[in-house]
């Protein structure tokens, strides 16, 4: 199975239905008046987390989520049925963005947040009865949903992270302390993708994860461990492993030396978590004589062998420690998600783009446009009177609008005129008596 960690998906939440133009007609039934039901309301789309899923796979082939339109309104002021909601599993450690800035994390198994809402369900015109309007002529659509892109990013949930560089031996002591089954091999990089396993010790139990090998340059994307550096963010502690040997022609000791630039330079908080650094590979030889020159510079280091087990318990026992002093789950940084924020945004806004054509901007404008049967006079005029409230004219006669000019928002075209909304004919109610004067 491939490990996928990052993937972008459009979202598209569903559309509201349409309300409905009605009027009951029954015999002996001589007033029925409007019974138009509204629409129902389109589905939401979901994100939620899940412990049983590792990888972003199905969405990288899925990517395109979409949810169920509202049904449209029907007579006897029927409403519609509201949208099939759409919620789709990611891992439990999935970041959420959206144009850059973050809008949720998604770090609790069960942890649900709701990427796209749908749009609500028009109204119809049982809905706009009054005192004043007995039998409206009027009804809306549905709203759209909403649509948005988003960039998913997984950051493995782990206690304990390994690092080192390539060929340290972090897969076999990963292999030796959990029941995982990483590639294990004899040349470099072999790890290509992160590997999770739990861990038991002392009646305690944590999950670790094995990245891949770091090289300088690691933090600029050089190399594979760059790539997964991401994955030991939300660790509470980590494990760097030191091969006696050294690698790439570099001795140990600087080898640990870039390991600790690379962490720095990538940021995170990597730099200060606590560390517990430890040399492997004790079983070859000169090993000991390697161990015995680099603890009388890194005091505090401890000494294994993956081979045959010889001090994971004391390399246990040390980060068994170091989780009781950093208990607790680790967020992968202290950016608050955009969706805690309460921005308060201009009402609309308007754009001269030039030969006579103007654009209106915003979400309520927006949304009342798309919601407007230009069929139905009634809804046209209150359509403009609804603008006029909000002071849209004054703004378009502030801009330079002129009359025959177009003025666009959203789908919808429409050409301006100074001249007041004209009225319509006040329809008579059946039931006035008229004629009837004194004798």
């Amino acid at each position: 199975m491939n490990f996928i960690d990052k993937v972008r998906v459009h979202v598209r939440a569903g559309d509201g239905g349409d309300g409905c133009l009605s009027f009951l007609r029954e015999k002996y039934m001589e007033y029925g008046g409007p019974n138009g039901g509204d629409g129902g309301r389109g589905g939401d789309v979901y994100l939620e987390a899940s412990s049983r899923l590792t990888t972003l796979m199905d969405l990288h082939f899925r990517p395109h989520l979409e949810a169920g339109r509202g049904g449209h309104g029907k007579g006897s002021t029927k409403t519609g049925d509201d949208g099939r909601d759409v919620i789709v599993p990611v891992p439990a450690g999935t970041v959420v963005c959206r144009g850059g800035a973050l809008v949720a994390d998604l770090h609790k198994d069960g942890q649900r947040w709701r990427a796209a809402e749908g749009g609500r369900g028009g109204r119809g015109n049982a809905s706009f009865k009054s005192r004043l309007n007995t039998a409206p002529r009027l009804a809306e659509k549905g709203a759209p949903g909403e649509k948005t892109v988003l960039d998913l990013e997984l950051k493995l949930l782990a206690d304990v992270g390994l690092v080192g560089l390539p060929n340290a031996g972090k897969s076999s002591v990963l292999a030796r302390v959990t029941a995982a089954k990483p590639k294990i091999a004899d040349y470099p990089f072999t790890t290509l993708t992160p590997n999770l396993g739990v861990a038991y010790h002392k009646r305690v139990g944590f999950v670790i994860a094995d990245i891949p090998g770091l090289i300088e340059g690691a933090h600029g994307g050089k190399g594979l461990g760059g790539r997964f550096l991401r994955h030991v963010e939300r660790t509470r502690v980590l494990i760097h492993l030191v091969d006696p040997a050294g690698f790439g022609g570099r001795d140990a000791a600087s080898g640990v030396k870039t390991i600790e630039d690379e962490l720095r330079s990538f940021g995170g908080g990597l730099a200060d978590k606590p560390r517990v650094l430890v040399v492997n590979k004790m079983d070859l030889p000169g090993a000991d004589e390697f161990f015995k020159a680099f603890r009388r510079t890194r005091r505090g280091a401890l000494a294994v062998s993956a081979a045959t087990g010889a001090g994971l318990d004391a390399v246990l026992d040390r980060v068994i420690e170091e989780l009781a002093k950093h208990d607790g789950p680790a967020r992968f940084d202290d950016r608050t998600p955009a969706e805690a924020l309460h921005k308060v945004e201009q009402g609309f806004s308007i754009e001269a783009l030039g030969g006579g054509v103007f654009l209106l901007r915003g979400r309520f404008v927006e949304r009342a446009s798309a919601m407007l049967d230009a069929g139905l006079p009634e809804a046209v005029q209150r359509y403009q009177t609804t603008l006029k409230r909000i002071g849209v004219d004054r703004a378009l006669k502030k801009a330079g609008v002129r009359e025959g000019d177009c003025v666009r928002c959203g789908g919808f075209e429409f050409e301006w005129t100074d001249a007041p909304p004209r009225r319509l004919p006040r329809r008579r109610d059946p039931r006035t008596r008229i004629g009837v004067g004194k004798k």
